[in-house]
């Protein structure tokens, strides 16, 4: 029994990217056995809930599940739900859901970053254009509120609420920091609304729909805010990271395309000399690359960035907001649940060194 409760441990933390340290002792590798149990059956349902009669459209609504993904948004529900009545039906109902607004959001996403990959394949607009790769993403919102309308009008406001905010972070992120704004707490609202507002839905629900103490509710919505902002600041750095074999992209992908990242505003806060000339030449490289410059007129720039005391920065920055993460989660009760969270952040914290 115990080598089987160890082995559902590793294939949790083997479908996150994380170590075993998530699940440690054996009433954690109880719960991970709870957890993967109830993330086996929303991964068929999501196989059900995704299909679609039109041919064309089922097949662009199925691509990005298919092509695979840690699925965090679900595993979060799960856990936290093991705090009330566990894998019930509304809870696996709720993970289900999410994960689809999740993956709704990742074909826009694309469409307005002009990526060319995700999850090792080509992105949905490079594969079906731009106009389908939109309409697939509205489809999948569609699915995900049809699933949410089932469950009442708590989940229909969780819903609705969400939305908004991913898509007034996407909005944000368009359209920038204007001259009023402070651009390092504008990025980091972008943060906290694109990424942080689904992972919060995610531990909210696990809370409200597993009938869960509803005084847990407002920590662990916090807590899965701040590991949101705590996530994407950390990709922030490892998007500069020299080893693209393991990061699965080019170095400074997104500050190439013009997107700035925390690094770059960290650095632009800065008065030294040196700084300003690091903040001038990547400026310039940027505006460069907009008018067809090879991107790789940037590497030596970005290479310095990476090891300019910014990035640095940054990295401590991102874990402020896993301690506070940590930190709002006090009022749970002790145990394997609280535990595995606390583990869950600390590990999320761990993947940029």
């Amino acid at each position: 029994m115990t080598s089987s409760h160890s082995a559902s441990g590793s294939r949790l933390a083997s479908r996150l990217g994380f170590s075993d340290r998530v699940f440690v002792g054996p009433s954690a590798r109880r719960l991970a056995r709870e957890v993967e149990a109830g993330l086996d059956v929303i991964e068929s349902g999501l196989a059900e809930d995704l299909r679609v009669a039109d041919s064309l459209a089922d097949a662009a609504a199925r691509y990005l599940f298919e092509a695979g993904g840690k699925r965090v948004r679900p595993v979060l529900t799960l856990l936290v739900a093991q705090l009330g009545d566990g894998n019930i039906a509304p809870v696996i109902d709720v993970a289900k859901a999410i994960e689809i607004t999740h993956l709704g959001s990742l074909y826009h996403d694309d469409v307005m970053d002009g990526a060319d990959r995700r999850r090792g394949v080509p992105s949905a607009h490079e594969v079906w254009g731009n106009n389908v790769a939109i309409l697939t993403g509205d489809i999948l919102f569609s699915r995900a509120s049809q699933i949410m309308s089932r469950l009442g009008e708590r989940a229909i406001r969780l819903q609705a609420d969400t939305f908004e905010r991913l898509v007034l972070g996407q909005m944000h992120e368009t359209i920038g920091a204007q001259p009023d704004d402070d651009p390092i707490e504008f990025y980091i609202q972008v943060l906290a609304d694109k990424t942080g507002s689904l992972i919060a839905a995610a531990t909210q629900a696990g809370i409200i729909f597993s009938n869960a103490p509803s005084a847990f509710e407002e920590p662990l919505r916090v807590y899965g805010e701040k590991v949101g902002v705590a996530f994407q600041l950390l990709d922030d750095v490892i998007d500069l990271s020299a080893d693209a074999e393991n990061t699965g992209k080019v170095p400074g992908t997104d500050l190439r395309a013009g997107v700035p990242t925390m690094p770059y505003l960290l650095l632009k806060t800065d008065t030294d000399a040196t700084s300003i000339d690091l903040a001038a030449r990547i400026d310039a490289g940027v505006a460069e690359i907009a008018d067809g410059a090879d991107p790789a007129i940037l590497d030596g720039p970005l290479a310095e960035l990476r090891d300019h005391a910014a990035t640095q920065r940054t990295l401590d920055l991102a874990r402020t907001w896993t301690d506070d993460a940590i930190s709002a989660i006090a009022p749970l009760p002790n145990g394997p649940v609280r535990e595995a969270l606390t583990r869950f952040a600390q590990t999320l914290a761990d993947r940029s060194s």
